[in-house]
């Protein structure tokens, strides 16, 4: 099985607003750019979306060091909330809604392709992929401004 590393990040300009995700995919010692955005968004949609797309890209099942600063992402998947919500019919345990079901449904089912480990990084911090992602989202983002 391939190992891939797989860096993403998202950007609002305005929770909702216009918004925008980037990410790169590391294999071989070759690098992939991907980016996208959405007019009306929030950020915890384009930190979503990241993962999704970039996962969605790869043609076969693979291991994937997947690499985020997003904590909602990050927490959801390692402490398992993700699976309690769905499990719940998309209810936390304080019984309100959770937030993107749509979004969750598409990543868990990308991750049942994959063999996925995570890892948060800090934004805005040190690490040149992590803000390379963050590059092209507000790039994405810009695009959606009026």
């Amino acid at each position: 099985m391939k190992t891939v590393t797989i860096y993403t990040d998202g950007a609002c300009s305005g929770n909702p607003g216009p918004g925008g995700w980037g990410a790169i995919l590391e294999y071989g010692g070759r690098s992939r750019e991907l980016s996208g955005g959405a007019a009306r968004t929030t950020n915890n949609r384009m930190e979503l979306t990241a993962v999704i797309e970039a996962l969605r890209t790869l043609n076969q099942p693979c291991a994937v060091e997947l690499y985020s600063d997003s904590k909602y992402v990050i927490d959801a998947l390692e402490k398992g909330w993700v699976y309690g919500w769905k499990r719940n019919g998309w209810r936390k345990k304080d019984k309100k809604p959770a937030l993107n079901p749509d979004l969750w449904e598409q990543l868990l089912s990308e991750l049942e392709r994959h063999q996925v480990r995570f890892h948060w990084v800090r934004g805005h911090a040190d690490n040149p992929r992590n803000n390379r992602c963050d590059e092209l989202a507000v790039a994405e983002s810009r695009k959606y401004k009026e």
